[in-house]
């Protein structure tokens, strides 16, 4: 690493699927490293999902810093843009008090526009984001992925059919702006000026659906259901990203009577391990980290990434 690198101040990155142990591993090593915890999860943006977001808590709180928490209400849109310009000043603040920004989080696309800055994309209008969403509803996922392929190849390529987010913000782009998504995404922001160390937690498949599993149910077991009917009482539009939560719709199908509890915790928990899967995959494909366990968070792990950030703060490799 060349001298002017080396005088960056260092950012800790820690990634990986839901269940993973990534905030567990991220409060420890605040906890050891005088670190602030900075959120890179889409859902624990919002307020109403403490639960459901599995949230740090007022224990973990205590022990480190935790910033970009809930600070969103459920009607409001995440912005990978405004979170980013959040997640700048955070980090800015934590070196100020000396400390070592420690960004956790499980959404690949913060931690990307984090580490390479994001495409000058303009606003998507509205009406153009609903009709692309209502598309995808009446096409499904194959249909509108070969839709989308006939005006942006490219994109419909590399993304698969069960990513609607994905696929309908390409689509609304091209709609809205007549490029295609990589183009503007060519032309990204500066970098910003940090050494960033990035770690990523990839346990075992089975491993990591059975913890989400265990999870799910002890999210139920902590008031999780209670959420979701505030959450439903409230009359929000069902395409917002919080409604969407992941375990949230079935949990909405059970209180509208739809299906049983039970059968809404096993279709909760079947959906989670889809979301982790896809997670797991994006991972990756398109991260490249500094350091890869393949096990789930431990006190091994603990030490092994805490030795691994001395070694890279001081050397750089």
């Amino acid at each position: 690493m060349n001298s002017e690198a080396e005088r960056l101040p260092p950012v800790i990155l820690i990634a990986g699927p839901t269940a993973s142990g990534k905030s567990a591993l991220a409060l420890e090593l605040a906890a050891a490293l005088c670190g602030t915890v900075i959120n890179a999860d889409a859902l624990q943006v919002y307020r109403d999902l403490r639960i459901l977001s599995a949230r740090p808590d007022a224990a973990a709180d205590a022990r480190a810093p935790h910033r970009l928490y809930g600070y969103l209400d459920a009607a409001e849109r995440s912005s990978v843009g405004a979170w980013r310009a959040l997640a700048l000043a955070e980090i800015a603040a934590a070196h100020a008090g000396g400390r070592l920004p420690i960004v956790v989080g499980g959404t690949g696309l913060y931690l990307r526009a984090l580490q390479h800055g994001l495409a000058a994309i303009p606003p998507i209008p509205t009406v153009i984001r609903t009709e692309a969403a209502a598309l995808y509803r009446a096409l499904g996922g194959d249909a509108f992925r070969e839709r989308l392929a006939a005006l942006d190849p490219v994109a419909a390529a590399r993304l698969p059919a069960g990513d609607r987010q994905r696929l309908t913000r390409a689509f609304a782009v091209l709609r809205a702006t007549d490029r295609p998504l990589d183009a503007w995404q060519e032309g990204g922001s500066e970098r910003p000026p940090y050494r960033f160390c990035a770690l990523l937690l990839l346990p075992p498949r089975a491993a990591l659906y059975a913890a989400g599993d265990a999870r799910f149910v002890a999210m139920i077991k902590q008031g999780g259901l209670d959420e979701a009917a505030m959450l439903a009482g409230r009359g929000l539009d069902p395409e917002l990203p919080a409604m969407k939560a992941v375990g949230l719709p079935q949990l909405f199908a059970y209180l509208r009577g739809d299906v049983a509890l039970g059968d809404a915790i096993v279709d909760g928990q079947r959906a989670t391990r889809h979301y982790a899967k896809r997670q797991m995959t994006w991972f990756r494909h398109q991260m490249t980290a500094d350091r890869v366990f393949d096990v789930a968070f431990s006190a091994e792990i603990l030490r092994d990434a805490r030795h691994f950030i001395d070694c890279w703060r001081l050397t750089g490799r």
